[in-house]
């Protein structure tokens, strides 16, 4: 192991604990008089109990109003300038998202007999405050650990976050099991069932379609460079898991949301609407399906796009071989990331 790959492991296991550190640290105002809190309330009530959940969804909706607002689209492919200005819109988009969500959680908190120490007070905002600055600290400590560290830093922190809970669950199962409340065969074929679609879910990761290219005769110079075939790799599921799967939630959410700012949570309408799209209803899974659906087949047709990946490959074409092998990766990653 070399000395630099030892110092960039050591950054990115700090700045994990750092992240286990906060989601124990409960947001300002929380009253612990009545003794401590269980570690579960804790992380739900933490400061950084939002995650990265809405700098996730407002870099999704930028990436997906770039499908369909050509100006939009036309800044992201415009070099470094442009990407810094997409980046500034995608903290803007976040902003708004974590306000909105830490003011639910926060006004629904106030409302909770002995949870809070002075319900009439500042809680409220100091409690949306800290939520918020927790959001905007963790989308900077992924970016230091993608920087510094080792691997994807918001893939790493949201992973954490789910490993964590893995050894809770496992044993809580096993004690259903030893009560005899849950069969063991069915326990087993569930984690039969699940080994296999990550095995499946991997496979269709991993899955390319080869697409052969083949540039023609051309002189350069004195020289004539021969006919030469290519590959075009072609990632069979483009739009991946997260995009549709993340943003599918919000296509219904967020209006039943901005409904009950409006007319209030116990307006008839809104708790019926909320009745049916919880969870395993039918509702919910019928437009979750094909919210999911049609984000994945938007999302494909942006990554993939035929008319820049032909303007590409006709500019790779027309470049030296030493310039050709720099741009490649460019261009791939680009053109189906």
């Amino acid at each position: 192991m070399t000395k630099e790959l030892a110092r960039r492991i050591a950054f990115t296991i700090g700045a994990l604990l750092l992240f286990r550190i906060g989601t124990h640290i409960p947001v300002t105002g929380i009253s612990m008089s009545s003794g401590p809190l269980p570690p579960g309330i804790v992380a739900r009530l933490s400061i950084f109990s939002l995650g990265l959940i809405p700098y996730l969804t407002a870099a999704i909706i930028i990436r997906l109003l770039s499908v369909v607002w050509r100006g939009l689209n036309s800044l992201e492919r415009s070099g470094e300038a442009g990407r810094r200005r997409i980046g500034r819109f995608t903290l803007l988009l976040t902003l708004l998202f974590a306000v909105f969500q830490a003011y639910g959680i926060a006004a629904a908190v106030q409302r909770i007999p002995g949870l809070v120490a002075d319900p009439d007070g500042w809680f409220v905002l100091s409690a949306t405050a800290s939520m918020v600055g927790g959001v905007f600290f963790l989308v900077w400590l992924s970016e230091q650990i993608t920087r510094y560290g080792v691997g994807n830093g918001l893939a790493l922190i949201l992973g954490v976050g789910i490993l964590t809970a893995l050894p809770s669950d496992i044993a809580g199962i096993v004690d259903l099991v030893q009560r005899g409340e849950v069969s063991g065969n069915l326990v087993l074929a569930h984690t039969i069932f699940w080994l296999a679609m990550v095995a499946v879910i991997v496979l269709l990761e991993k899955a390319r379609r080869n697409v052969r290219v083949e540039f023609a005769e051309r002189r350069a110079g004195d020289r004539v460079l021969p006919a030469r075939p290519a590959v075009l790799a072609i990632k069979i599921n483009s739009a991946g898991f997260l995009i549709p799967v993340t943003v599918a939630p919000w296509m219904f959410f967020l209006p039943l949301s901005l409904a009950g700012f409006i007319l209030g949570g116990n307006h008839p309408w809104v708790a019926a609407a909320y009745q049916h799209f919880q969870f395993g209803r039918p509702a919910h899974l019928i437009l979750g399906s094909l919210a999911v659906f049609v984000l994945a087949f938007v999302y494909t047709a942006y990554v993939v796009d035929p008319e820049q990946t032909a303007d590409s490959l006709a500019k790779q074409a027309r470049l030296p071989a030493s310039r050709r092998a720099r741009l490649q990766p460019t261009i791939s990653i680009a053109s189906y990331r």
